[in-house]
Formats: structure tokens, sequence, C-alpha cells
């Protein structure tokens, strides 16, 4: 298990108790790594910076007891924002219908890369409309998903909470 995983693991219950979903953890950087968390509120209203800091000082305190990252690190909460990263099945029914990029891990009809519409899932596969076509990607061969920054997306986000 990775460390971004171990932290997941450690997290999830006290974010959601806290009324918050985990969008991705993440672990990037040499030096001096940060330890992305992102979040969204469970009521899909607007994130402020006073729900990150309710969600930094809670994961502070179970990661300084846990220990569950090998290196000193910098912690970041974050919320997806609107351009966000899709990473769970839900997230592709939630957002069917907006624009997505898509990366796999493996080839899958000749290439790696997808952009299109978002049609949700299909048998644990996602579905998009590309320029070339449909095409059904399973979700375990996804390494990379997120929304497209459209005027669509952005009137979308601002009528209320998806």
């Amino acid at each position: 298990m990775t460390d971004a995983a171990r932290v997941e693991t450690l997290i999830v219950p006290s974010v959601e108790a806290l009324g918050y979903e985990v969008v991705r953890v993440q672990i990037s950087g040499q030096a001096r790594p940060t330890l992305q968390i992102m979040i969204e509120r469970s009521d899909r209203a607007t994130m402020t910076v006073e729900d990150c800091a309710e969600v930094s000082r809670a994961v502070s305190a179970i990661l300084d007891v846990e220990d569950p990252v090998s290196v000193a690190y910098t912690l970041e909460v974050s919320s997806p924002g609107i351009d966000r990263p899709l990473t769970r099945p839900k997230h592709f029914e939630r957002f069917a219908g907006f624009e997505a990029r898509l990366e796999t891990r493996v080839p899958i009809e000749g290439r790696k890369r997808f952009k299109g519409r978002l049609r949700g899932l299909d048998e644990g596969a996602v579905a998009i409309d590309t320029q070339e076509g449909p095409a059904r990607i399973p979700f375990e061969d996804l390494t990379k998903a997120k929304l497209v920054l459209t005027d669509e997306l952005i009137e979308a986000m601002q009528a209320g909470p998806r």
C-alpha cells in the first residue's frame, strides 16, 4: 500500500464524520513532498477556507499520531475546483454530460488519451463520446481523469450544487 493510500484509509472516517468527502489523496514532489488532500462538502455546498482549515486540523492530529508518511512533508488541504479530478465511479455518474479528459495505463482502442462528453458508467466502464466515436474505458484502467473547464461547466456550477 502506498503512503497516499495509507493516509486515505486513516483519514476518511474522520473527514466523513465532519461532513466532507475525500476526492483525492496525493503525494508529490521530491525534496519536501506535498501531501495534498482534496475534499468537498458532502452537502455539495461551496467550499470555504474555514472548511479546509477544519479538515486540516483534524487530519493533522491523525497524521501526527499515526505517522503514515515516511518522510517530512507539507500538508495541503484544498477543494477540487471546477475542473476537478474524477477519482471515484460516482463522479462519472454525477458529471455525466460534461466534457472530460481521461488517460489510461494501457492502450484502449489503440490510444491512452480520450477527450469527450461523459456518458456515465456502463457495467464498470466509463462511457465517453469522443470525436472518434463512443468509447468504453474500464474504470480500473484509468490513471487520470478530470473535467474540462468549459462555459457550460462554469454555468452549471454557478447554478448550484451538483
